[in-house]
Formats: C-alpha cells, sequence, structure tokens
C-alpha cells in the first residue's frame, strides 16, 4: 500500500498547537503522510507570540525543491508566509512542481490576537497565491481584510464576499464562522456552482489554538487521499469540531491550549 502525501508550507510554532506541527500531527491523524516546508520559525506559546524569524527565501525554495524531486505530494496546505519574498518563491514553486490540490490558508492573526503576516505581503498573497489555490480558507476577518473591507456580519455579505475571492482566481472559498455569533458555527463552502452551508455547534471553550491551521490540512488531507472538495470539507469540519470538543482534555498551557489532534486515539 501507498501512503498518500501531503506538504505543509507554513511557519513553525514553538509551542507546537499551531503551524506546522499542528499540520503534521492532523496529516498523521487521518493516514497521510506530512512533508514540510518552513517559512518562519516563531517563538510563542498558547499565550502568545514573542517574536518571528522568517527563512530566507532560497531556502524555502531549496526545501520545496528537495521535497517535490522525491516524493509524490497529492496536495500542499499553505499556512503562514510572512514575507512577499517568501511568497514569491512559493508561488514560483507551484509554477514549478504544479500540484494538483493547493489549499490556501490565509494566515494573518494567531489566536492570541499577534499578527502574523506582514501589511506589504497581503497584496503578494491577493495577487500570487490566491490564484494558484484549489480552495482558500479564510476566517470572517481574513477574508476581511484580503478584501479591504469590514468584516461580513450576514449571510448575504459572506457569500459576496467569497464571490469577490472566487474573482481573484482561486477554484473555491471557504469562509469560516469560527469568529461569528450564535449557537451554530456555519462555514460557507462557495464555488462558481454556488454555496453550501455546513454547520456544528459552537463548543463552549478557550482551547483553540491551531483550528485554522489544523482544518486546512485536514481538508488537503482528504484531498490527497482522493476524496472530492466537497467531501474533504466536510470530513474535516467533523474531525476539528471533534478535535476541539476534546481539546479540554489535554490541559497544556495557561492561555489559548491546543486542540487534540488524536482523540480518536486517546
Amino acid at each position: 500500500m501507498t501512503v498518500p502525501v501531503a506538504l505543509t508550507i507554513a511557519g513553525s510554532d514553538s509551542s507546537g498547537g499551531a503551524g506546522i506541527q499542528a499540520d503534521l500531527k492532523t496529516f498523521a491523524a487521518l493516514g497521510v503522510y506530512g512533508a514540510s516546508v518552513i517559512t518562519a520559525l516563531t517563538a510563542q506559546n498558547t499565550t502568545g507570540v514573542s517574536g518571528i524569524h522568517p527563512v530566507p527565501p532560497a531556502f524555502v525554495t531549496a526545501q520545496i525543491d528537495a521535497v517535490f524531486g522525491d516524493l509524490a505530494v497529492e496536495a500542499v496546505k499553505i499556512g503562514m508566509v510572512a514575507q512577499p519574498t517568501v511568497i514569491d518563491a512559493i508561488a514560483a514553486g507551484l509554477t514549478r512542481w504544479s500540484p494538483r490540490h493547493v489549499v490556501l490558508d490565509p494566515v494573518m492573526i494567531a489566536t492570541s490576537g499577534d499578527r502574523l503576516l506582514a501589511a506589504d505581503a497581503v497584496e503578494a498573497l491577493r495577487m500570487k497565491l490566491v490564484p494558484t489555490a484549489s480552495l482558500v480558507t479564510p476566517n470572517l476577518p481574513e477574508a476581511a481584510a484580503l478584501l479591504d473591507e469590514p468584516v461580513a456580519q450576514c449571510e448575504a455579505a459572506i457569500e459576496r464576499q467569497g464571490r469577490q475571492l472566487l474573482a481573484m482566481g482561486c477554484r473555491a472559498v471557504l469562509i469560516k464562522g469560527g469568529h461569528g455569533q450564535g449557537s451554530e458555527s456555519i462555514d460557507y463552502l462557495i464555488d462558481p456552482t454556488g454555496t453550501l452551508a455546513l454547520s456544528a455547534p459552537r463548543l463552549a471553550t478557550k482551547n483553540t489554538h491551531g483550528t485554522g491551521c489544523s482544518l486546512s490540512s485536514a481538508i488537503a488531507a482528504g484531498l490527497a487521499k482522493g476524496q472530492d472538495l466537497v467531501t474533504a470539507v466536510r470530513h474535516a469540519k467533523a474531525w476539528v469540531s471533534a478535535a476541539i470538543a476534546a481539546a479540554d482534555r489535554l490541559g497544556v498551557g495557561c492561555g489559548h491550549g491546543p486542540i487534540h489532534h488524536f482523540h480518536e486515539f486517546y
């Protein structure tokens, strides 16, 4: 049996709850072999980010070429990219290797509120990475930031913003409702054929560190295993909801603790 391979291109979280650490845990939990390209080192824990050290673009390129030159990558997840020059390196690598599936999580702000994407990188993200994506997975504030608009407050506004993001060149958009209000957390999957609302109960826990990273990598894992997009998104949302529900069992850190990636195992 050949195990499907997924690649995460993202920043490293020294506390292990988000970034490539969350992505690799997600891939492993879902039966996918995970490879990684590190775009930045962060000094962070569950209470905040105290430092960011970008990886030089040439070394990002070297990592990309090393992985694709040897491994049969079925899907790529892109997370924290930090700098415009790193975005250039990633975009060039994707052009060079043409992976079938690219899931772009436009990571801008950590759960703690710390900014992770330089302001001058937002336009590069819009122009160079969004058009490469099979799926873009912003939360409500990230979708608004990508469009330089206020945060959407209703379903019609969310769908309108999703259509605007589609017009940037990606094949589909998943606008995540975790930052919304109400008893249900509703994500909206928007593609040229229509909009699908995916609902789950909103869970009362502060331990949500790495939720967005893990959702996007869970979708990439599903795509790597050959699932269609709707199936991959549905399965990923259900899996992340269960990981959030089990998060309080971990008891890690003093702030926003991580979700429980291995909730199905212990």
